[in-house]
């Protein structure tokens, strides 16, 4: 069966059946758009990964099942995104035209409703304002999705992020909604990232090499130093790792994200590096990896005489800031 073929059908069995008690269904249509897909994700664990909403004849439908109210967000072809608040058991409605995304009108829970009156109040706001007037909206909502939806977007994802601020906001959502564990878990991690900012002190910290060796953080508060994550299944973290072995007058600190020391020896041995590794096989929850507010494999920070001056250099960048030097030839590599 063709696609359109099956998109028809599924939007005929959607508006033919109720909703089941810990099911949702979203059903679209938008002018001006005859067909085309939109992608589909979740912050918040409504769905995994992202999935693809098809859509023919300006008409588009979505069923997934939940047991308690979330957020999915829809990806437009131009990259802007339409958060929806789904709940058990409720059928939500999108509407508007394509050519005026910001207008769209978002029904069925009083989540979207909440949204739809941001949307209204900013839709000719200058996109320096906009910030301030979700701050307004989040202490006036902290209880609601759609202001923890409006955190992420406007100071964590908004290209300059301010985490001490998103921090703050956070916090007056967890007063409000205490028994929220996820976002208890996001906001750990976002003080932690606003206490590694550029301009921050590295935070005192205490671990140990897969060597055995103890490492703190009194070892980085003289000279260049770079604390970077890294696993044997990312290229680009191991590039940057690369790039960074061998330098004179620069002090480093790999984190393997690898569940298997092995692994991490086995590239470790490939690439002939003698740079100081953690590896506690707790990938993403390991102390020092929270601590730091690393959130990705690519992560990094530098470090100047014990202050934090850049984060997040891509291996490029690291190359162009470490020129390449030649090793001490009696630096020894480490036994695997």
């Amino acid at each position: 069966m063709g696609r359109i073929a099956t998109f028809l059908l599924l939007t005929l069995v959607l508006a033919a059946c109720g909703t089941d008690g810990g099911t949702f269904k979203i059903n679209g249509r938008l002018l001006n758009l005859n067909q085309g897909e939109f992608y589909v994700y979740s912050p918040d664990g409504v769905i995994d990964g992202i999935d693809t909403m098809f859509v023919v004849a300006g008409r588009f439908g979505y069923k997934g099942s939940c047991d308690e109210s979330g957020t999915l967000v829809i990806v437009f072809p131009n990259f802007s995104e339409q958060p929806v608040f789904v709940e058990p058991g409720k059928n939500i409605k999108v509407s508007g035209d394509v050519s005026h995304l910001k207008e769209l009108k978002v029904t069925g829970t009083a989540e979207n409703k909440l949204m739809n009156a941001f949307r209204e109040k900013v839709k000719d706001a200058e996109p320096k304002d906009i910030p301030a007037l979700a701050e307004a909206f989040v202490k006036e909502h902290p209880a609601s999705l759609a202001a923890l939806y409006l955190i992420n977007r406007y100071f964590i994802r908004n290209g300059e992020p301010d985490y001490a601020s998103a921090a703050g906001l956070m916090q007056i959502c967890l007063d409000a909604q205490p028994g929220n564990g996820r976002l208890k878990q996001d906001l750990q991690k976002i003080k932690a990232r606003a206490a590694t900012s550029v301009g921050c002190k590295l935070p005192a910290f205490r671990a140990v090499t897969i060597d055995g060796d103890t490492l703190t953080d009194k070892q980085f508060s003289k000279g260049t130093a770079v604390i970077y994550a890294w696993a044997s299944s990312d290229f680009e973290s191991c590039n940057i790792q690369r790039a960074l072995n061998g330098k004179d007058n620069l002090r480093a600190l790999g984190i393997c994200l690898d569940p298997s020391i092995n692994d991490c020896r086995r590239i470790l041995t490939r690439d002939k590096i003698g740079t100081d590794i953690v590896c506690d096989s707790l990938a993403f929850d390991g102390s020092l990896v929270n601590l730091l507010g690393f959130s990705a494999l690519t992560e990094n920070i530098i470090i100047e005489n014990g202050k934090i001056t850049a984060r997040s250099l891509s291996a490029q960048e690291m190359r162009k800031r470490f020129p390449a030097t030649n090793a001490p030839t009696n630096m020894p590599l480490r036994e695997r």
